[in-house]
């Protein structure tokens, strides 16, 4: 066994060890650098759990749970803001202008919840926020286009009321 150790290059076969080292594909660059016994190679800081097969992490159940409180709560108003389920009358004044600020939350609880959608890759929970950015849409065009163009009937502003003499 001493004449083995005796015979063998050692330089050379740790040239050898560290050529092929440096092909691994996380191998540690300061490979053969007498820096203190750190690991040749690095190991990942914490590994998922699971991934998508473009290798981003797959959500986790509070990031799918807070996509659907996002569509669930544009749903909530999109209903709330529907014919027939508002409350009050919305043809004119302070009351159009709430509305008409309920029906852009509809859009904007849409786009939020589209956007967190997009990211979670869930499909059903975008094609819910599409609907509600488009039913938004929808309610904001049936309240304002009447009210442009040259023929503009219904009134932005109620008429004043005149007090009793």
């Amino acid at each position: 066994m001493a004449d083995i150790e005796k015979g063998r290059d050692w330089d050379k076969e740790m040239a050898e060890v560290d050529r092929l080292l440096k092909k691994l594909p996380a191998a540690d660059p300061t490979l053969g650098r007498p820096s203190g016994g750190e690991p040749t190679v690095r190991k990942p800081a914490a590994a998922p759990a699971s991934r998508w097969s473009d290798g981003t992490a797959a959500p986790s159940a509070r990031e799918r749970v807070g996509t659907w409180a996002k569509v669930a709560l544009g749903l909530l108003v999109a209903i709330g803001v529907a014919p027939g389920v508002w409350p009050y009358s919305h043809g004119c004044g302070l009351r159009l202008i709430f509305y008409l600020l309920g029906v852009t939350t509809v859009i904007a609880a849409g786009l939020w919840a589209s956007i967190s959608s997009w990211k979670r890759r869930l499909g059903f929970a975008h094609v819910v926020s599409q609907i509600l950015i488009v039913w938004g849409i929808l309610l904001m065009t049936r309240e304002v286009l009447p009210r442009l163009g040259p023929k503009a009937e219904p009134l932005w502003l109620c008429p004043d009321v005149p007090l009793p003499r």
